[in-house]
Protein backbone atom coordinates (compact mmCIF):
# COMPACT_ATOMS: atom_id res chain seq x y z
CA UNK A 1 0.00 0.00 0.00
CA UNK A 2 1.34 3.44 -0.89
CA UNK A 3 2.37 5.61 2.05
CA UNK A 4 2.17 9.39 2.17
CA UNK A 5 5.95 9.53 1.73
CA UNK A 6 6.17 7.22 -1.27
CA UNK A 7 7.89 8.57 -4.37
CA UNK A 8 6.12 8.00 -7.67
CA UNK A 9 8.14 6.16 -10.31
CA UNK A 10 7.57 6.33 -14.06
CA UNK A 11 9.33 3.90 -16.40
CA UNK A 12 10.12 4.58 -20.05
CA UNK A 13 10.63 1.29 -21.87
CA UNK A 14 9.17 -2.10 -20.98
CA UNK A 15 11.75 -4.44 -22.48
CA UNK A 16 14.44 -6.61 -20.90
CA UNK A 17 15.24 -3.92 -18.33
CA UNK A 18 12.09 -1.89 -17.78
CA UNK A 19 9.60 -4.73 -17.44
CA UNK A 20 11.43 -6.57 -14.60
CA UNK A 21 11.81 -3.23 -12.81
CA UNK A 22 8.09 -2.50 -13.24
CA UNK A 23 7.17 -5.94 -11.94
CA UNK A 24 9.36 -5.53 -8.88
CA UNK A 25 7.86 -2.15 -8.09
CA UNK A 26 4.37 -3.59 -8.51
CA UNK A 27 5.28 -6.35 -6.05
CA UNK A 28 6.12 -3.65 -3.52
CA UNK A 29 9.18 -1.64 -2.46
CA UNK A 30 8.89 0.55 0.62
CA UNK A 31 8.90 4.23 -0.28
CA UNK A 32 8.25 3.70 -3.99
CA UNK A 33 5.14 3.27 -6.11
CA UNK A 34 4.88 2.58 -9.83
CA UNK A 35 2.67 5.38 -11.10
CA UNK A 36 3.19 5.43 -14.89
CA UNK A 37 4.89 3.66 -17.78
CA UNK A 38 5.64 4.51 -21.38
CA UNK A 39 6.93 2.69 -24.45
CA UNK A 40 7.15 3.17 -28.20
CA UNK A 41 3.98 1.06 -28.59
CA UNK A 42 1.52 2.29 -25.97
CA UNK A 43 -1.04 -0.42 -26.70
CA UNK A 44 1.57 -3.10 -26.13
CA UNK A 45 2.59 -1.35 -22.92
CA UNK A 46 -1.00 -1.44 -21.70
CA UNK A 47 -1.13 -5.17 -22.38
CA UNK A 48 2.11 -5.76 -20.47
CA UNK A 49 0.91 -4.05 -17.28
CA UNK A 50 -2.75 -5.11 -17.49
CA UNK A 51 -2.28 -7.88 -14.94
CA UNK A 52 -0.41 -5.80 -12.38
CA UNK A 53 -1.79 -5.58 -8.85
CA UNK A 54 -1.95 -1.80 -9.26
CA UNK A 55 -2.12 -0.87 -12.95
CA UNK A 56 -0.05 2.27 -13.71
CA UNK A 57 -1.00 5.02 -16.13
CA UNK A 58 0.26 4.45 -19.68
CA UNK A 59 1.37 7.75 -21.17
CA UNK A 60 3.73 9.19 -23.83
CA UNK A 61 7.33 9.52 -22.65
CA UNK A 62 7.20 13.32 -22.46
CA UNK A 63 4.26 13.07 -20.03
CA UNK A 64 5.97 10.82 -17.50
CA UNK A 65 7.21 13.84 -15.55
CA UNK A 66 3.57 14.84 -14.96
CA UNK A 67 2.90 11.52 -13.24
CA UNK A 68 6.16 10.71 -11.47
CA UNK A 69 8.82 12.08 -9.13
CA UNK A 70 11.41 9.68 -10.60
CA UNK A 71 11.58 8.88 -14.32
CA UNK A 72 13.51 5.73 -15.20
CA UNK A 73 14.95 5.60 -18.74
CA UNK A 74 15.16 1.99 -20.00
CA UNK A 75 14.65 2.67 -23.71
CA UNK A 76 16.79 2.58 -26.87
CA UNK A 77 19.36 5.37 -27.03
CA UNK A 78 17.47 7.16 -29.81
CA UNK A 79 14.69 7.94 -27.31
CA UNK A 80 17.02 9.18 -24.56
CA UNK A 81 16.54 12.93 -24.93
CA UNK A 82 12.77 12.66 -25.39
CA UNK A 83 12.57 10.91 -22.02
CA UNK A 84 15.21 12.66 -19.93
CA UNK A 85 14.85 16.27 -21.07
CA UNK A 86 11.19 16.71 -19.99
CA UNK A 87 11.97 14.98 -16.71
CA UNK A 88 14.85 17.21 -15.63
CA UNK A 89 13.14 20.32 -17.03
CA UNK A 90 10.29 19.54 -14.63
CA UNK A 91 12.73 19.13 -11.73
CA UNK A 92 12.39 15.36 -11.52
CA UNK A 93 15.02 12.71 -10.86
CA UNK A 94 15.99 10.88 -14.05
CA UNK A 95 17.53 7.44 -13.52
CA UNK A 96 19.29 6.58 -16.77
CA UNK A 97 20.51 3.32 -18.29
CA UNK A 98 21.57 4.57 -21.75
CA UNK A 99 24.72 6.22 -20.42
CA UNK A 100 26.33 6.34 -23.86
CA UNK A 101 23.57 8.69 -25.00
CA UNK A 102 24.26 10.93 -22.01
CA UNK A 103 27.78 11.59 -23.35
CA UNK A 104 26.17 13.35 -26.32
CA UNK A 105 23.75 15.32 -24.14
CA UNK A 106 25.75 16.52 -21.15
CA UNK A 107 23.85 19.79 -21.55
CA UNK A 108 21.03 17.97 -19.78
CA UNK A 109 23.13 18.03 -16.61
CA UNK A 110 23.08 21.85 -16.76
CA UNK A 111 19.35 21.78 -17.47
CA UNK A 112 18.81 19.61 -14.40
CA UNK A 113 20.83 22.03 -12.26
CA UNK A 114 18.80 24.98 -13.53
CA UNK A 115 15.48 23.33 -12.68
CA UNK A 116 16.24 21.40 -9.51
CA UNK A 117 16.36 18.02 -11.24
CA UNK A 118 18.94 15.25 -11.01
CA UNK A 119 20.41 12.67 -13.36
CA UNK A 120 21.36 9.41 -11.66
CA UNK A 121 23.31 6.80 -13.61
CA UNK A 122 22.36 3.20 -12.85
CA UNK A 123 25.65 1.29 -12.93
CA UNK A 124 24.14 -1.72 -14.70
CA UNK A 125 26.61 -4.51 -15.42
CA UNK A 126 29.66 -2.75 -13.96
CA UNK A 127 31.06 -3.12 -10.46
CA UNK A 128 33.53 -0.94 -8.61
CA UNK A 129 32.33 2.52 -9.61
CA UNK A 130 32.49 3.61 -5.97
CA UNK A 131 36.23 2.86 -5.96
CA UNK A 132 36.75 4.68 -9.26
CA UNK A 133 34.84 7.72 -8.05
CA UNK A 134 36.85 7.77 -4.82
CA UNK A 135 40.14 7.52 -6.74
CA UNK A 136 39.03 10.38 -8.99
CA UNK A 137 39.00 12.67 -5.95
CA UNK A 138 42.79 12.26 -6.13
CA UNK A 139 44.82 11.63 -9.28
CA UNK A 140 44.12 8.77 -11.69
CA UNK A 141 46.86 7.99 -14.20
CA UNK A 142 44.94 5.49 -16.32
CA UNK A 143 41.74 3.45 -16.56
CA UNK A 144 41.63 0.47 -18.92
CA UNK A 145 38.74 -1.91 -19.57
CA UNK A 146 38.75 -5.11 -21.60
CA UNK A 147 35.32 -6.38 -22.62
CA UNK A 148 34.62 -9.86 -23.98
CA UNK A 149 31.19 -10.74 -25.31
CA UNK A 150 29.58 -13.59 -27.24
CA UNK A 151 29.38 -12.56 -30.91
CA UNK A 152 25.56 -12.61 -30.84
CA UNK A 153 25.49 -9.86 -28.22
CA UNK A 154 27.47 -7.55 -30.52
CA UNK A 155 25.72 -8.33 -33.79
CA UNK A 156 24.20 -5.35 -35.58
CA UNK A 157 26.33 -2.72 -33.80
CA UNK A 158 26.83 0.39 -35.99
CA UNK A 159 30.62 0.04 -35.77
CA UNK A 160 30.50 -3.47 -37.23
CA UNK A 161 27.92 -2.64 -39.89
CA UNK A 162 29.86 0.41 -41.12
CA UNK A 163 33.06 -1.63 -41.44
CA UNK A 164 31.44 -4.74 -42.90
CA UNK A 165 32.61 -6.94 -39.99
CA UNK A 166 30.64 -10.19 -39.93
CA UNK A 167 30.80 -12.18 -36.70
CA UNK A 168 28.76 -15.16 -37.95
CA UNK A 169 30.72 -18.37 -37.66
CA UNK A 170 33.54 -16.74 -35.71
CA UNK A 171 35.87 -19.54 -34.57
CA UNK A 172 38.38 -17.62 -32.40
CA UNK A 173 38.40 -14.45 -30.29
CA UNK A 174 38.54 -11.29 -32.42
CA UNK A 175 39.48 -7.84 -31.14
CA UNK A 176 37.03 -5.52 -32.83
CA UNK A 177 37.80 -2.24 -31.05
CA UNK A 178 40.74 -0.61 -29.26
CA UNK A 179 40.42 3.05 -28.38
CA UNK A 180 38.63 5.66 -26.23
CA UNK A 181 35.64 4.48 -24.20
CA UNK A 182 33.48 7.40 -25.31
CA UNK A 183 33.72 6.51 -28.98
CA UNK A 184 33.00 2.85 -28.17
CA UNK A 185 29.83 3.72 -26.30
CA UNK A 186 28.53 5.47 -29.42
CA UNK A 187 29.72 2.74 -31.78
CA UNK A 188 28.10 -0.05 -29.76
CA UNK A 189 25.07 1.76 -28.29
CA UNK A 190 23.07 -1.33 -27.36
CA UNK A 191 25.79 -3.09 -25.41
CA UNK A 192 28.45 -0.79 -23.97
CA UNK A 193 26.80 1.69 -21.64
CA UNK A 194 29.19 0.28 -19.05
CA UNK A 195 32.09 1.99 -20.83
CA UNK A 196 30.33 5.34 -20.65
CA UNK A 197 29.52 4.89 -16.95
CA UNK A 198 33.14 4.00 -16.18
CA UNK A 199 34.40 7.07 -18.02
CA UNK A 200 32.02 9.42 -16.20
CA UNK A 201 33.04 7.98 -12.84
CA UNK A 202 36.74 8.39 -13.52
CA UNK A 203 38.87 10.34 -15.99
CA UNK A 204 36.46 10.98 -18.82
CA UNK A 205 35.52 9.31 -22.12
CA UNK A 206 38.66 10.30 -24.04
CA UNK A 207 41.23 9.11 -21.49
CA UNK A 208 39.45 5.87 -20.52
CA UNK A 209 40.81 3.11 -22.77
CA UNK A 210 38.76 0.16 -23.97
CA UNK A 211 39.31 -3.09 -25.82
CA UNK A 212 36.31 -5.03 -27.13
CA UNK A 213 36.58 -8.70 -28.07
CA UNK A 214 33.99 -10.85 -29.80
CA UNK A 215 34.70 -14.24 -28.25
CA UNK A 216 32.83 -17.39 -29.34
CA UNK A 217 34.30 -19.22 -26.34
CA UNK A 218 32.36 -17.22 -23.73
CA UNK A 219 28.70 -17.33 -22.77
CA UNK A 220 28.73 -14.31 -20.47
CA UNK A 221 29.53 -10.64 -20.93
CA UNK A 222 32.88 -10.02 -19.23
CA UNK A 223 34.38 -6.68 -18.20
CA UNK A 224 37.88 -6.45 -16.70
CA UNK A 225 39.08 -3.09 -15.40
CA UNK A 226 42.49 -1.88 -14.20
CA UNK A 227 42.86 1.51 -12.50
CA UNK A 228 46.20 3.15 -11.76
CA UNK A 229 45.89 6.03 -9.29
CA UNK A 230 47.97 7.84 -6.70
CA UNK A 231 45.81 6.42 -3.91
CA UNK A 232 45.61 2.81 -5.11
CA UNK A 233 46.04 0.35 -7.92
CA UNK A 234 43.07 -1.95 -8.32
CA UNK A 235 41.55 -4.37 -10.79
CA UNK A 236 38.17 -6.01 -11.04
CA UNK A 237 36.33 -8.42 -13.30
CA UNK A 238 32.64 -9.15 -13.68
CA UNK A 239 30.93 -11.80 -15.80
CA UNK A 240 27.31 -10.93 -16.41
CA UNK A 241 24.71 -13.47 -17.54
CA UNK A 242 22.95 -12.16 -20.71
CA UNK A 243 19.21 -11.64 -20.58
CA UNK A 244 17.14 -14.36 -22.24
CA UNK A 245 14.97 -11.67 -23.84
CA UNK A 246 17.84 -9.53 -25.15
CA UNK A 247 21.43 -10.92 -25.20
CA UNK A 248 22.83 -7.39 -25.44
CA UNK A 249 21.56 -6.76 -21.90
CA UNK A 250 22.80 -8.47 -18.77
CA UNK A 251 20.43 -9.88 -16.16
CA UNK A 252 22.20 -7.71 -13.58
CA UNK A 253 21.11 -4.44 -15.22
CA UNK A 254 17.46 -4.38 -14.09
CA UNK A 255 18.59 -5.45 -10.62
CA UNK A 256 20.96 -2.48 -10.62
CA UNK A 257 18.10 -0.14 -11.49
CA UNK A 258 16.03 -1.56 -8.64
CA UNK A 259 18.96 -1.10 -6.23
CA UNK A 260 19.40 2.48 -7.47
CA UNK A 261 15.74 3.23 -6.83
CA UNK A 262 15.95 1.75 -3.34
CA UNK A 263 18.97 3.94 -2.65
CA UNK A 264 16.94 7.06 -3.41
CA UNK A 265 14.48 6.38 -0.59
CA UNK A 266 16.30 4.11 1.88
CA UNK A 267 17.24 5.51 5.32
CA UNK A 268 20.55 3.60 4.98
CA UNK A 269 22.71 3.96 1.89
CA UNK A 270 25.82 1.81 1.43
CA UNK A 271 28.36 3.24 -0.99
CA UNK A 272 29.14 6.70 -2.29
Amino acid sequence: MRSAKSMRVGIAGLGAIGLPVARRLDAGIDGLVLSAVSARDLDRARARVAGFASVPEVVPAAALADHADIVVECAPQAAFAAIVEPAVRAGRIAVVVSVGALLDRLDLVDLAAENGGRIVVATGALLGLDAVRAAAEGEIASVTMVTRKPPASLAGAPYLVERGIDLDGLAAPLKIYDGPAGAAAKAFPASLNVAAALSLAGIGPERTRLEIWADPGVTRNSHSIVVEADAARFSMTIESVPSAENPRTGRLTPLSVIATLRGLVSPLRVGT
